[in-house]
């Protein structure tokens, strides 16, 4: 077997006798939605065959901890801004399952009115500013509209999502400097899955130089969690929501993770020869949502009982929303125009 990305961190180990301050109720809720996520994705995996859905799908199975964790610290209108890989976000953030499949089959009702499909998914309504595929290119304008929220002097904060990858463009790191040097309300939310497309990140960066030691140099409250744990997501996430609201400036959180399936598409491309397989088994041992669940049987804040009833409503819901997007109406030629602008 070859493991060249270990999963270094503690787990719920480190959390065992720790009170972390959160309610039953959060705890539950955070579990509920990290379930909520995985059991949509394996649904969307296991129908893309049917060739139905008109888009490049990116799935999140492996992300699921840091989708919750991160978004559940926020207000409703905080703004989010992604990159390619945004179902668990739209989905952490408040947005509509219904809207997000019919986003996926292309009808005219999406979330993005069939124009952005997986990759760009836009959800004025729950906060879901923006996203984009070109590699860090969202950064720059989710640091914009932090900066239009200190102008306005408005109570609200701005996540902009990036990948490893995002952190060897230099459209990254001038937004990083502009928000410290203006102290924007802006959390960079880096999420460290070791890959971008199929190249490790030994053959793309220096070894041994942490990505937040990077932002460090830049002067601002920099941080690496483990971001198969929700609980460390929320935590890191709500101090950064924090300092950002009392004017304090810009927070980077490192999050450790790894995406189980292929860079794009259903099913892991691993025996394409990138990674080893034995690699994404070593990860699926460290499995977010089930050593969530572990963790919360343990300290009797849940039961198998409960877990059962939520898969099933979860998947009842699935079921009803597939039925949804794919009853509803394809676009139409007329609205071809819309939404479109030249000078």
């Amino acid at each position: 077997m070859t493991v060249k990305h270990k999963y270094n961190g503690k787990g719920y180990q480190s959390r065992k006798n720790q009170d972390s301050g959160m309610s039953k109720e959060l705890l539950v809720v955070l579990y509920r939605d990290m379930l909520r996520i995985r059991r949509i994705e394996e649904v969307i995996e296991s129908r893309y065959h049917e060739d139905e859905m008109k888009t490049p799908i990116h799935l999140v199975m492996g992300h699921e901890a840091v989708s919750v964790g991160s978004c559940s610290a926020l207000k409703k209108e905080d703004l989010i801004y992604c990159s390619h890989r945004t179902h668990g976000h739209y989905l952490a953030k408040g947005g509509s399952l219904k809207k997000m499949l019919s986003e996926l089959y292309c009808r005219a009702n999406g979330c993005a009115g069939s124009r952005g499909g997986s990759m760009h998914l836009l959800d004025k309504s729950v906060g879901m500013a923006g996203s984009s595929a070109i590699v860090a290119g969202a950064v720059p304008i989710a640091t914009g509209a932090a900066l239009s929220f200190q102008l306005k002097r408005q109570d609200r904060v701005v996540v902009a999502y990036l990948g490893d990858a995002a952190t060897e463009e230099g459209a990254c790191w001038e937004a990083v400097n502009f928000a410290v040097l203006k102290k924007l309300p802006v959390i960079f939310f880096c999420e460290n899955n070791f890959f971008s497309v199929c190249s490790p990140l030994e053959v793309r960066q220096p070894p041994n130089v942490e990505i937040y030691r990077k932002a460090e140099g830049f002067g601002l409250p920099s941080v690496q969690v483990d971001g198969t744990v929700v609980m460390d997501v929320y935590e890191a996430t709500q101090e950064a929501v924090a300092r950002a609201r009392r004017g304090d400036g810009p927070t980077f959180i490192e999050a450790l993770t790894y995406r189980w399936r292929g860079h794009g598409g259903a099913g892991d491309d691993s025996a394409s020869g990138y990674r080893d397989p034995e690699e994404v088994r070593h990860w699926e041992q460290h499995c977010p949502v089930n050593g969530f669940y572990d963790y919360l049987i343990k300290m009797n804040l849940y039961s198998e009982a409960e877990r059962d009833l939520a898969d099933k409503e979860i998947m009842e819901e699935i079921k009803e929303a597939f039925e949804f997007a794919i009853s509803s109406p394809n676009p139409e030629e007329k609205d071809l125009y819309t939404h479109v602008y030249s000078q």
